[in-house]
Formats: C-alpha cells, structure tokens, sequence
C-alpha cells in the first residue's frame, strides 16, 4: 500500500508495445527523410556518479521542489499537502517520508544519468483527458527533425499512447502501473534503459493522468509541466494547487474550442499564479497547432540553460 496516495503498491509493467518489436521499430528507425532518425545509434552506456548531474539539477529542477519549501501560499489557496488522504499520525508521516526520502534519492541518480547523456527531461502532468497525448504526438512529431526525442508513457493499463508515439517515428516505453496511481523515480530508471540513447535530445514523461499524488514524486526531471484543458473549467489551479505550485509551465490546451465554451482565459492564469507565482503559461491548441512556436521556443530556452550548466560543470 503506497500511504502517500492510498493505492496499492504492486510491480509495474514496464514494456515496449508488441508491435515495437517489429513493424513499429523500424518505421521509428526511418522516420521522415528529411529528420534525423528516431533512433539514434549507441549502447546505454553505464550509469555515472550523482556529480555529473549537479549544475544540471541546480539550474533547471529547482522549480520542481519550489513549492515544497517554507513558503506561505497567497490568502484563499490552501496549502499543499503531499498526503493526500487527509490521514494523520506520526507513524503514517515517517513512512511517507521514507517513502519519499527513498524516491529522491533514486530521482537524483537518475538526474545524473541525464545529464550525462546531455539531455533535457520534461515530467508532464493533467487529469485524463486534458489531451496530453495528442500534444506530446505533435510536439515529437515536429521536434525529431532537429533532435533526438523519446517518450516514457505511463498508464495503468494498455500502450495504446506508447503506439501512437512510436507511429509518429519516435521511440516509446510504456510503463503500466497497474493499481499505482502515479509514475516513481525508478519506474523512470528502469524505462530509460529500454530507450534508445538520446544524448543531446529531449525525453518527455507521460505521467499517469492525476493531478494530486504525481506532483509529490521527483523523477530526476528537469521540470514539470502541467497540462490543463479548458473544458475543465478556470479553477483548476485552485482545487488541485499542488501540481500547479510543483510546476514551471502552465499549457492550457483546446483553445480552439473557446468560442463554445465560456472559459475565462485570464481567471484561470490568476489562479495559477495566486498558487506559483512564477508559472509560465502557454496557451495551446494541440489539434490545431496553435501555440507551439511558444512552447518550441520555451523548450529551446530550457535547453539553453541546460547547456550553460554543463559549460559550468567543466570549469
């Protein structure tokens, strides 16, 4: 039983999809002509020490624990509570944060292990059916033919997301939970080494659709992005406020679909940043492809950041 969140604590299926092993795997081999290969050459090389990932943690994995530390929350917003089941007791506190100590410190081995393969990790979360499959198949789409990109996808049962990731010529691993309501540090560390290597790309994480228990868990990510659609209404950030103050990006999705709906665009940016005051937003259509210059340019900006902590790192 996993006391942080209530669901039950079982061993994930971590797998590439069957149709991977064949006809998928090498339509993500060729990808388009024009891109670089989904699936760049190279064995998984070994794991190296939690130094190598030190400027990379430093400068862009802050955001993920900002909302964790001592800071008082604006007046009206209640404050995060990573227990989520409103139980109380010393002895379900100390098994929470063995559980979460624990976690940590396999997140920070894997932050090592990216950043020495050079590369930018993105944690994305949302409720079901905020659509953040059909951005990320997109995003990859368009983002392989500059770099390389792969795709952890978790879900507690099927791999339907992992094939349409991998249709899109981008490799994919998909983890099922099962019970477990949410993705952990090494769920990712086993799902990494079944990836291709991807040095210099990207690597998104497709968590499990919930806004409450992902938000507590480090991945080794370089930050969270929280996808929230406008049919779900503009007070999101305040019911859910954990994942939203764990978060660095705000994309707001379906906005194609605002002349139907009476979504208030401004209110639900108030309400997330009365939550992180810093969050950046980014206003989407992910069947349209409005917005992705944005988010393409903010993502190059993250990966400037990354370059300039590894710059640091070799002084």
């Amino acid at each position: 039983m996993c006391t942080v969140c209530g669901c039950h604590e079982r061993t994930p299926s971590t797998k590439r999809p069957a149709e991977n092993d064949a006809e998928s795997h090498q339509r993500a081999l060729q990808g388009d002509r024009d891109c670089h290969s989904a699936l760049p050459p190279g064995d998984r090389r070994p794991p190296p020490s939690n130094h190598a990932g030190d400027s990379y943690n430093r400068c862009l994995s802050s955001a993920n624990h900002q909302a964790h530390n001592a800071q008082a929350l604006p007046s009206g917003v209640d404050p995060p509570d990573v227990r989520g089941c409103g139980r109380s007791g010393k002895r379900l506190v100390e098994i929470e944060r063995d559980i979460l100590d624990k976690n940590n410190g396999i997140a920070a081995n894997n932050r090592a292990l990216f950043a020495a393969d050079d590369l930018l990790v993105f944690n994305l979360l949302s409720s079901p059916g905020a659509g953040k499959t059909t951005l990320l198949v997109r995003a990859v789409s368009e983002l392989k033919c500059s770099r390389w990109v792969g795709v952890i996808e978790g879900d507690q049962q099927t791999s339907n997301d992992a094939r349409r990731i991998q249709a899109a010529g981008v490799p994919a691993v998909q983890i099922n939970t099962g019970k477990n309501c949410h993705l952990d540090a090494a769920m990712i560390g086993e799902a990494y080494r079944r990836l291709p290597l991807l040095s210099g790309g990207i690597l998104f994480i497709e968590n499990v659709g919930n806004l409450i228990c992902p938000a507590a868990f480090d991945l080794g990510e370089a930050c969270k992005i929280v996808v929230f659609s406008i049919t779900e209404g503009e007070d999101k950030p305040l019911k859910y406020p954990d994942v939203f103050a764990a978060s660095s990006l705000m994309v707001i999705n379906k906005i194609d679909l605002a002349s139907a709906l009476e979504f208030d665009l401004g209110k639900a940016i108030e309400y997330a940043r009365r939550v992180n005051p810093t969050i950046e937003v980014i206003v989407v259509s992910a069947r349209t492809g409005e917005g992705f210059a944005a988010l393409y340019a903010w993502i190059d900006r993250q990966a400037s950041c990354l370059r300039r902590a590894f710059q640091d790192t070799g002084r």
